[in-house]
């Protein structure tokens, strides 16, 4: 993952409703800068306590006992997964050095395969220690070119590519790293577009696995030690977006369930992004990854469970805004309004208020009003209500009636309601249902609190929802 796609465009405080869509980006504090300047502990007080605290700890005793951490992490979209990550690895900067990728920029999110995992992990820690100490040895690289040596056209490619490999990297042309460069330029290109592989190489490939993690526990060992010997530093793997929703349900299950000994085998420090559903499954077991090692990041809740005001979660909503804007930007209530509208989603919280915010702009306004606000408020509920109903990409559909009696059933506290089922995951795929603390206890969203009532599923006058949530922190 390169930090500087996520480089915000300002890490100062937004004066303007000009500057507001340079602060409140979506993505991830990953950037150091970004992180300094922008990150707010105080969700974790509201959220069950600082999970990523306990990845730091393992990591720190898998250092010292000279073993390997292996965990996943999951929570749903906009809870904040990267930026805690991006914290951790500040933490442990001492002891461990980060090669992150993501499922979304480094493969095919729609059809990749558990092998291109693999690789993609054995050519950033090739190149990345090639750029931090040195090459990998040759002994190492003649084992990653003889594993692919049976694919012709593989070979052709490769060698086609290191002409442009040398020139563009300094890398002497008839040297066997020039010639593995070009081998992984045309095997990252190959994963990217995995749709278009030819089958019959992915299966050659998977059938000679044991073989391609040998060589790859052979690189991981000398580049592990190239670093320690070097800066005192270990390597740690971070895989991200695998829960992302686009991103192929099969090839997930594949990649931590089917071919689950890829991550059992592998000598090195990893942390994955997993789906909670897959967590929850009845296939959980078969993960590679130690229950205790497993860490969910909860959403903020801006609600108790009796639907009256979380006002400690609303301020730690509110701090994190007011470490990017200037909070006069907003008319009296509006900034609550929207706040409570996020349903205490950073994510969704940003896009209400670069939203409104363009409202205003538009309208020529000084500050953000409550039109704007209700413009906001309703363009981010029609988003809710598309995503309770069906779509023919849907693999398993369920009806909106069988969501509706759900969320009506989780809304008034019933503990049956929040056993798994397919309803419920859907429903919190669809952030219409959140997930709060140590407790594990399920709330509908503000937003869709309001669509039930609307449709009379719930009273009018309902409590938890956006239209009678309450504005003022006392």
């Amino acid at each position: 993952m390169n930090t500087a796609d996520y480089k915000l465009q300002q890490t100062t405080l937004a004066t303007s409703l000009e500057e507001i869509d340079y602060t409140l980006s979506p993505n991830p504090l990953v950037d150091p800068e970004d992180l300094k300047a922008f990150y707010r502990s105080q969700l974790n007080e509201t959220r069950g306590g600082d999970q990523v605290g306990h990845f730091r700890v393992g990591l720190n005793q898998a250092y010292k006992k000279h073993t390997f951490f292996k965990a996943s992490i999951m929570g749903h979209p906009g809870v904040g997964k990267s930026t805690e990550l991006s914290r951790l690895v500040g933490e442990v900067q001492e002891q461990f050095r980060p090669l992150r990728f993501s499922a979304d920029k480094a493969l095919d999110p729609g059809s990749f395969r558990p092998l291109d995992v693999l690789l993609i992990m054995m050519i950033e820690i090739a190149q990345q220690t090639a750029e931090v100490v040195q090459p990998p040895s040759n002994a190492r690289l003649q084992e990653i070119w003889n594993w692919f040596s049976f694919e012709k056209e593989t070979i052709e490619r490769a060698i086609a590519s290191t002409a442009q490999i040398e020139a563009g990297a300094g890398i002497k042309g008839d040297s066997l790293w020039a010639k593995v460069s070009g081998l992984f330029a045309t095997l990252r290109g190959e994963i990217k577009f995995a749709a278009t592989r030819k089958e019959e190489i992915v299966e050659y490939r998977l059938s000679r696995l044991d073989t391609l993690i040998e060589a790859a526990n052979n690189l991981l060992d000398e580049c592990n030690q190239l670093l320690r010997d070097a800066d005192r530093q270990e390597w740690l793997f971070i895989g991200e977006d695998f829960d992302k929703p686009h991103v192929s349900q099969k090839s997930v299950e594949d990649l931590f369930i089917t071919y689950n000994k890829i991550f059992r085998n592998l000598r090195t420090h990893l942390i994955f992004s997993i789906p909670i559903g897959l967590y929850y499954s009845d296939k959980a077991s078969q993960l590679p990854f130690e229950e205790n090692k497993s860490f969910l990041i909860p959403d903020t809740p801006v609600y108790h469970q009796d639907h009256t005001p979380n006002q400690k979660g609303r301020s730690a909503v509110q701090e994190v805004l007011s470490a990017r804007m200037d909070l006069e930007l907003f008319e009296a209530d509006q900034m609550m309004r929207l706040i409570v509208a996020s349903g205490g989603n950073i994510r969704d919280l940003f896009a209400l208020v670069n939203f409104a915010a363009t409202n205003a702009l538009v309208n020529e306004n000084k500050k953000i009003n409550a039109l704007d606000a209700t413009s906001a408020i309703y363009h981010l509920r029609r988003n809710y209500e598309q995503r309770l109903g069906q779509s023919v990409f849907n693999r398993d559909p369920i009806t909106y009636e069988e969501k509706a009696v759900l969320l009506i059933r989780i809304y008034a506290g019933e503990k049956a309601a929040q056993v798994s089922n397919p309803v419920l995951y859907s429903l919190l795929s669809a952030r219409a249902v959140q997930e709060f603390n140590g407790q594990r206890w399920f709330g509908v969203h503000p937003l869709v609190v309001d669509i039930l009532a609307a449709q009379n599923k719930l009273v009018p006058s309902v409590a938890g929802g956006v239209v009678n949530g309450g504005t003022q922190l006392n």
